[in-house]
């Protein structure tokens, strides 16, 4: 079975930066669509960011178009999130996902296996 390992949260102020970066162990990385979702206090978990096996196509939920961007290294087995322009309505516990298929999947229905999570905090 595949482990997702995420790393990189902590506290930032307003206006700040973060990256956030997950390692998978148990499977062939490159096979398989990643994404990222959080989950906020008092709210369901939400996607956030999605990219497919080789990279080349991504998407986003809206509230973080032109802030977050995601990126993957398959020879290294990890996908990145890179938190930019951070606001306090991005505070949540942010987790990594990874896909049943090669392609761009926004529904958390559409991930086999989760990380454990790792809290985001901004402060305004």
């Amino acid at each position: 079975q595949v482990q997702l390992a995420e790393s990189g949260g902590g506290l930032v102020q307003a206006g700040g930066s973060l990256r956030l970066s997950c390692e998978a162990y148990g499977r062939t990385f490159s096979s398989y669509g990643m994404g990222w979702f959080r989950q906020a206090p008092g709210k369901e978990r939400e996607f956030v960011a999605a990219i497919n096996w080789s990279g080349g196509r991504t998407s986003y939920v809206d509230s973080v178009k032109g802030r977050f961007t995601i990126s993957r290294d398959n020879g290294k087995n990890t996908v990145d999130l890179q938190l930019n322009s951070l606001k306090p309505e991005d505070t949540a516990v942010y987790y990594c996902a990874g896909a049943a298929t090669a392609a761009l999947s926004t529904s958390a229905t559409l991930y086999e296996y989760w990380g454990q999570g790792t809290q985001v905090t901004v402060s305004s």
